[in-house]
């Protein structure tokens, strides 16, 4: 249930230090069947658009990927309005040309985490498809743009997420690496799965702040490292998501609408 009138076209979900993107941003109270979200969404123009965004892990960074409110961080976007949604994260890098600095915009995903819920389809048979989990529309528009900005963003990749909040080992990052996959984070899913669930688009910015544990010699990743480098990008990478936001179309012609086509959903969707 959502408290006030107040609706959103796009979701911006990532740090809190992302909070600066949305000027004259008002709090918006939204209840789910799933909790509270992170933080009540704070809504705001951007672009010609009205932004939704959720801090993932609270405004004060208080939440551990495994304890974040996944489920009821995407229903609250929904409930305003939302059917874009766009989410930063910091991720590690798996190859050695995939260093601190670099932009990924995955097009794949592999789920390494446990215990997390990552359904809203308890009950009944609700098999939504995940083959492509992100939006091929967001992610065309977020590497465009993000090339257009002079990033130089790598354009596909695949994404492995741990279930945290500890680092890899050197042999797990080695395992990973081996396996093709390009950087590792800790929060892109259950994101992903969640969003396709609730019929939206759902694009991935990484940002890449360390490599990995075991694709290097040298000192192991430190969660200082991380937010020293996500802080020196964190004004360039806001400008980078406000122009994102700008470029996405207002009308939906990729298959996320339909995610749910020709299935029995359980639950009434807001």
């Amino acid at each position: 249930m959502v408290t006030s009138d107040v609706q959103a076209d796009i979701g911006v979900i990532g740090g809190s230090g992302l909070y600066e993107l949305l000027v004259d941003a008002e709090p918006v109270g939204v209840d789910t069947p799933f909790g509270a979200p992170s933080e009540p969404p704070v809504v705001a123009t951007l672009g010609g658009k009205r932004v939704a965004f959720i801090p993932r892990h609270g405004a004060d960074h208080r939440m551990p990927p495994h304890r974040v409110p996944y489920r009821a961080n995407l229903w609250a976007l929904r409930a305003l309005g939302v059917r874009q949604v766009v989410a930063a994260s910091a991720v590690g890098g798996l190859r050695p040309d995939v260093g601190p600095g670099q932009l990924v915009v995955p097009d794949q995903l592999v789920d390494r985490t446990s215990g997390r819920a990552d359904t809203y389809y308890d009950d009944g048979a609700v098999h939504v498809s995940l083959a492509d989990p992100y939006c091929p529309v967001g992610r065309e528009v977020a590497v465009r743009t993000a090339a257009a900005d002079g990033w130089q963003p790598l354009d596909g990749g695949t994404l492995v997420v741990i279930q945290g909040p500890r680092f890899s080992t050197r042999a797990e990052s080695r395992w990973f690496a081996s396996a093709g996959w390009s950087v590792v984070g800790m929060t892109g899913y259950p994101e992903a799965a969640l969003a396709r669930e609730l019929a939206l688009c759902y694009t991935a910015v990484t940002l890449v702040t360390d490599t990995d544990a075991g694709i290097v010699a040298g000192e192991a990743v430190s969660h200082a490292e991380v937010l020293r480098v996500f802080a020196e990008h964190i004004t360039r990478l806001r400008g980078l998501l406000g122009s994102i936001v700008e470029s996405l179309p207002t009308t939906r012609s990729c298959p996320c609408p339909h995610a749910l086509d020709d299935l029995h959903p359980t639950l009434a969707l807001p």
